[in-house]
């Protein structure tokens, strides 16, 4: 009963309402509604709650799961909507190197003449050159083709 002394789960008879309705109707995913039974199974409002062995055997989470759904609705100041629902990513893990300048560049390199020697533009033809270009990032031939095919340009 650690985890129900160290951060206890309080809900209104609101928010048991709507939980009920997330567990037992509607379409929703499988880490939500389990989220939802976790919450009310931690809930102190409603009487005396089992230890955390019992909850976690009768929900089939560990409990590892159950700390980690009350700390998070200690965190969220009660928020049982914050609670339940994934939590979405501010900005992508890794900011892409092609950006509306570069794919100009990239697009006015394939519609210009091939160097001297070729009859076309390859992409990885297009791939040496564009690192030989100090403004434009390294890019794989794979991102160059990615780039293009958005675009709609044809290597011709």
């Amino acid at each position: 009963m650690g985890s129900q002394k160290k951060r206890p789960v309080r809900l209104t008879a609101q928010d048991r309402e709507e939980l009920v309705r997330v567990t037992t109707t509607g379409v929703r995913g499988a880490s939500m509604i389990m989220r939802a039974r976790v919450l009310l199974a931690l809930d102190i409002s409603v009487g005396d709650v089992d230890s955390k062995e019992v909850i976690a055997a009768r929900l089939g989470v560990s409990g590892e799961t159950l700390r980690l759904v009350a700390k998070r609705f200690a965190e969220t100041g009660g928020d049982v909507h914050a609670t339940i629902a994934r939590k979405r990513r501010d900005l992508p893990p890794v900011p892409s190197p092609v950006t509306g300048e570069v794919e100009a560049r990239l697009i006015a390199m394939a519609c210009s003449q091939p160097p001297q020697g070729y009859t076309r533009w390859s992409l990885r033809l297009l791939e040496k050159h564009v690192a030989l270009v100090e403004d434009i990032p390294d890019l794989d031939h794979s991102t160059i083709g990615r780039v293009l095919k958005k675009r709609n340009c044809v290597l011709t």
